[in-house]
């Protein structure tokens, strides 16, 4: 099971500079809405775009969807994690939460 990260963790860590976040909801979702520097990657394109995306496999990765209810982000998790990735956490409440704390987001 992949470890998880609560939003005041995961805020610092975007701040810090020191974390990849992955929006695993992609295509529309993320052109619209997504945390600030997030890249899209979906489930199905895993295998193929993670290591152009994400080379260094220790570097500290942070994946998320819409809210807890959304099982897109541990599929992204749990797929790194089987390719060898080794500091792969989940922001399980998603970017609901996160804009519902009225933090910023980007869009394109």
């Amino acid at each position: 099971m992949t470890a998880l990260i609560t939003r005041d963790e995961l805020k610092a860590a975007i701040d810090a500079g020191t974390v990849t976040v992955v929006d695993a909801l992609g295509g529309d979702y993320h052109a619209k809405r997504h945390l600030p520097g997030a890249i899209a990657l979906v489930r199905e394109d895993v295998d193929r775009l993670a290591p152009a995306l994400l080379p260094d496999l220790d570097a500290a990765i942070v994946t998320y969807c819409s809210n807890p209810a959304c099982p897109n982000s541990g599929q992204v998790a749990d797929r790194l994690t089987a390719l060898g990735y080794t500091d792969v956490r989940k922001y399980r409440e998603g970017i609901e939460d996160w804009t519902d704390a009225g933090l910023p987001t980007e869009s394109g």
